[in-house]
């Protein structure tokens, strides 16, 4: 029985020398998106600190992965963490994925 919410994963280099390049080497990201609406419900990310982490969220949630160049437009202007590309980077894969998912149940 299919879902409403869907998990969806992307994977996404790091720049070196920041952090969290030293314990992870990639950007993981995880959402809870709506299947029907492309609405992001939730995201956890593998940012370092709490603080990236909440901000990610709050980029993120409520936002419809369908307008993912509008998101990352958001993240081009008010994100100026050294992940930066690769938190676009990331975010783009999960969008790629989405599509595919969708184009295979229609």
């Amino acid at each position: 029985m299919k879902k409403n919410n869907i998990f969806i994963t992307g994977y996404a280099k790091l720049p070196k020398g920041i952090t969290a390049t030293e314990i992870y080497n990639e950007i993981v990201i995880g959402i809870i998106i709506n299947r029907c609406s492309g609405e992001i419900q939730d995201v956890e990310c593998s940012f370092v600190t709490d603080t990236a982490k909440k901000y990610a969220k709050n980029l993120l949630i409520g936002k419809n992965l369908n307008n993912v160049k509008e998101i990352v437009e958001d993240i081009e202007d008010n994100y100026f963490g050294m992940a930066k590309k690769s938190f676009i980077a990331v975010l783009i894969n999960c969008y790629e994925r989405y599509k595919i998912i969708m184009n295979k149940e229609n």
